[in-house]
């Protein structure tokens, strides 16, 4: 028999795994809730606190899973890591940093792809990695090819075998010029975390740009690397022999705050988000704007409802400043709801619209097309591995019984489940403890009805 688990049961603390939540929808999301820092930046300041010769102090570090692993990862390593003097702080002390044996990295890296970045930063301080076969979340081919690429130009050797990778820098690692096919994330920030410290200068063209890649920037800078930024995606790193620890505190978690932000809308709610802020989500806001949202840009957040009937729109995701992958997700619930035919356009990653299955069976209108659509104007050049959902709404949702693919796809379920007329059964929940903190605690907060069941 399941026993239900009350809200007192769940204050601060993680998902519980193997749950299902059980939701009843149909009322609107109402209240306050405050996002902390990105987890695309903490768990990078994080690994770049390895380079330092002295203690880091990283401030609003969210308490998610991702930051747990990149902790167990760095304690694996020999580097201390403590909680700060102010709640959501850590001080991380890498003077006593050691190899580790691949088994304990396998065994705390779990489906995380974060080891990869441990990469540059270990050959500078040890000599050499080892990463495992990597996970993250199942949204389509993520290589890492564009990594060892990028590292063996820096002149590591990569060594693949039947565990994993290992690396190693027997002549040291020296700056290269570097050109990314496409303008990756995680390739840019590896090339800045091996950068620093590689004897010369390092030319990364087409880098990505986004507001996590530059707060990563400052973090490096104040460790006291050398980087500068030019048009056209141009970033140059200049190395440096020593480099120390840092203060630092997070930029906001935007693409937490774009996810409430249309729970609101796809809800009918009234969410204010302590701690966005206007500048990194201008993009959102123009297409939370066109689709009938209402928001209030205040000092110490932003508040996000609607403004009427919800209004159909056609949206191309892309690498910043364009419309986020990890925004579509959510949004797509909302634009069920609009009075129109919507279409979005996935130009990052290939297989991201899974989760509009479940969707289907709650009664949207939804029609993926795997290759894209090749008429109309576009912002975004097309891509080979493309694809197109088009929204038809509004569409009244009903419950359902379904499984979460991924953690944007999981909370668009979690929102969509909130949106429909009776009770919905989600199960693998747990995964949304990778990037959303203390998340039953704040869907309490703004009024939903549910219990977690194990």
């Amino acid at each position: 028999m399941t026993t239900p688990v009350r809200d007192a049961d769940l204050d601060e603390k993680p998902v519980p795994a193997g749950s299902v939540l059980a939701i009843r929808g149909g009322r609107p999301l109402r209240g306050r809730v405050d996002v902390k820092g990105a987890k695309n930046i903490a768990t990078k300041a994080m690994v770049a606190s390895l380079l330092g010769e002295t203690t880091s102090i990283l401030r609003d570090v969210p308490d998610i899973s991702d930051v747990a692993v990149v902790k167990s990862l760095l304690e694996v390593h020999g580097v201390g890591v403590t909680e700060g003097d102010e709640p959501g702080s850590l001080v991380l002390d890498p003077s006593a940093v050691e190899s580790a044996h691949y088994e304990e990295i396998d065994a705390h890296a779990g489906a995380s792809r974060i080891p990869i970045l441990f990469c540059g930063p270990l050959l500078h301080r040890l000599g050499q990695a080892f990463i495992p076969d990597l996970g993250g979340c199942r949204i389509g081919d993520r290589p890492i090819d564009f990594h060892l690429d990028a590292l063996r130009k820096f002149g590591a050797v990569v060594e693949k075998q039947p565990s994993g990778i290992r690396l190693s820098a027997p002549n040291g690692l020296k700056g290269a010029n570097i050109h990314l096919p496409y303008p990756s994330v995680g390739a840019t920030e590896q090339v800045l975390l091996t950068a620093v410290r590689a004897k010369g200068t390092t030319e990364l063209r087409n880098a990505a740009i986004e507001p996590e890649i530059m707060d990563l920037i400052a973090v490096l800078q104040k460790m006291g690397a050398i980087i500068s930024y030019e048009p056209n995606r141009v970033i140059l790193i200049e190395g440096v022999e020593h480099l120390r620890g840092y203060d630092h505190r997070n930029i906001f978690d935007r693409n937490e705050a774009a996810s409430w932000a249309c729970a609101a809308l796809a809800t009918d709610g009234e969410i204010f988000v302590g701690g966005a802020k206007q500048q990194e989500m201008l993009t959102f806001l123009n297409v939370f704007r066109k689709a009938g949202g209402w928001f209030d840009v205040q000092e110490d957040g932003i508040l996000f409802r609607r403004d009427g009937e919800l209004k159909p729109v056609i949206v191309e995701t892309d690498v910043h400043p364009g419309f986020m992958t990890d925004w579509q997700q959510p949004l797509i619930v909302a634009l069920t709801q609009a009075n129109g035919r919507s279409i979005v356009h996935e130009t990052v990653y290939e297989n991201r619209f899974g989760f509009t299955a479940a969707l289907v069976k709650m009664g949207a209108d939804i029609v993926v097309h795997p290759h894209g659509l090749q008429d109309g104007p576009r912002r975004v050049p097309r891509r080979e591995l493309e694809q197109a959902a088009v929204i038809t709404g509004p569409t009244a949702l009903h419950a359902a019984d379904i499984v979460v693919p991924d953690l944007r796809g999981g909370y668009s379920h979690v929102i969509a489940a909130l949106t429909a007329e009776g009770e919905s059964r989600v199960s693998g929940v747990d995964i949304l403890s990778r990037g959303y903190e203390k998340f039953l605690d704040k869907l309490s907060a703004l009024g939903a009805d549910f219990d977690v069941v194990r």
